[in-house]
């Protein structure tokens, strides 16, 4: 896909190449929030924080922004060893012109497609390959494309999220439910249990340092990236 795209710029603009790396470097900003969410963690890591927010009862806080913010840091921190892979082995021998711009993809698709594999779950993975009309059985891992690579590690990433927002969940809905018993059995109904529940919550997310706890699991549930 990357070569023809450099021959249709090339075609039309000649062999300027200083005009097809303007062309490519727009179409990869254009497509770089898709590729953060398909080929990276951030897609786990902030539907985790997320969870975190809604167990808490905590719709707004902290903010969206905030919530983006880490969840994007926290995906540069995990990423951290594949990017500068494809900087080494890509990127630089690009810029010093010892490779071409098919070779420049094909480099930095290895080490992306090394870790989308050892996130994707191999039911996923079978899934979309009988759904791709492929053989879900490979010999090595180059035959699997990645148009079915990166719904299977989509998947997978929703799934280990949720899982892990499950977790987070069962201590909240402990205290929610205790709460909630203690204020009818004095006779308080009338008294909303998300009221009485929401700062002992945060005395407990405080007391074990949840943030620490949440953000060190999510990030070792990826085995080191």
């Amino acid at each position: 896909m990357s070569g023809s795209l450099g021959d249709i710029v090339k075609t039309l603009f000649g062999e300027s190449t200083q005009t097809v790396d303007i062309i490519i470097l727009l179409t990869v900003l254009t497509l770089l929030p898709t590729i953060v969410i398909m080929m990276t963690g951030f897609t786990r890591i902030v539907i985790v924080l997320s969870f975190v927010r809604n167990a808490l009862g905590m719709q707004q806080t902290p903010p969206n922004q905030v919530v983006i913010g880490l969840a994007l840091f926290l995906t540069l921190f995990v990423m951290g060893p594949v990017f500068t892979d494809i900087y080494d082995n890509a990127y630089v021998p690009y810029s010093n012109e010892e490779i071409n711009q098919t070779e420049f993809f094909e480099r930095a698709m290895v080490p992306t497609r090394d870790f989308m594999l050892r996130q994707t779950q191999k039911s996923d993975m079978s899934f979309f390959m009988k759904l791709s009309g492929l053989d879900s059985t490979v010999d090595t891992p180059d035959e699997i494309p990645t148009r079915a690579l990166s719904p299977a590690f989509m998947t997978s990433e929703i799934k280990t999220a949720f899982r892990i927002g499950f977790v987070i969940y069962i201590p909240f809905i402990v205290i929610d439910m205790v709460v909630a018993s203690t204020l009818m059995a004095m006779g308080m109904m009338m008294l909303p249990p998300a009221m009485i529940s929401l700062p002992f919550k945060i005395l407990l997310f405080v007391m074990v340092d949840g943030w620490q706890l949440v953000i060190g699991t999510v990030v070792s549930s990826f085995g080191g990236g």
